[in-house]
This record gives C-alpha cells, structure tokens and sequence, in this order.
C-alpha cells in the first residue's frame, strides 16, 4: 500500500502542481509529449511514463488542461490548491487518471 501511495504521489504532484498559459497557441499534445514531459518531472521508469500518460489521455482532458499539467509556470510559485490550475472538469478527470494510473501502471512497470 505505501509503495502505490509513493507511485501515485510521483506520478500526479508533477502534473498538478504546475499551471501554465499561452495554451490557446500551443500545438496539441500527443501521448509522446506527455510521457516525456512526466520523465523530465523526475518519472524516471519510460514504460510506467508512457502508461501514465496514455491514461491521461484516453480520460479526455482537454488540451488546454493537457498543456497546463505539463507547464512549469508553477515550478516557482504554489498553484491553486482547490483547482490545482484545472478547469473544474479537467481536475475530476485527472483525480480519476490517477487512479486509474496506479491500478493499470504500476504494476504493469515493475
């Protein structure tokens, strides 16, 4: 159980805790983009990234939420911690990721 609450803390504290803008220009994120983008955020294991992000994906967050999860606009200063920069319907979807992550990554990664 402490080892999936670890896995879990890694995988989305990376993501939510950044904001971006500037989203409305930016091209629209694949399912490469983002795995590299949480292996750069310190995801070290590639196959348990392109998992991760695979399911952020296909759980229909918007590109707009897509681009402010990967964005470092936060790196330096503390994001909303009620909305975690996401719209209200983005956040939902990547609280339900995240689960999602740690029942079909995590195992599928070690």
């Amino acid at each position: 159980m402490r080892k999936t609450l670890f896995a879990a803390t890694l995988v989305i504290l990376p993501l939510l805790a950044a904001c971006g803008s500037d989203t409305e220009s930016a091209p629209a994120l694949t399912e490469a983009d983002l795995s590299k983008s949480l292996q750069e955020k310190g995801l070290k294991d590639p196959a348990f990234a392109d998992c991760a992000a695979k399911v952020y994906l296909a759980e229909g967050i918007s590109q707009e939420g897509l681009q402010t999860m990967i964005s470092d606009e936060f790196d330096t200063r503390m994001a909303d911690p009620e909305t975690l920069g996401l719209s209200p319907d983005d956040k939902t979807k990547a609280e339900a990721a995240t689960s999602k992550i740690v029942g079909e990554c995590l195992g599928a990664s070690q």
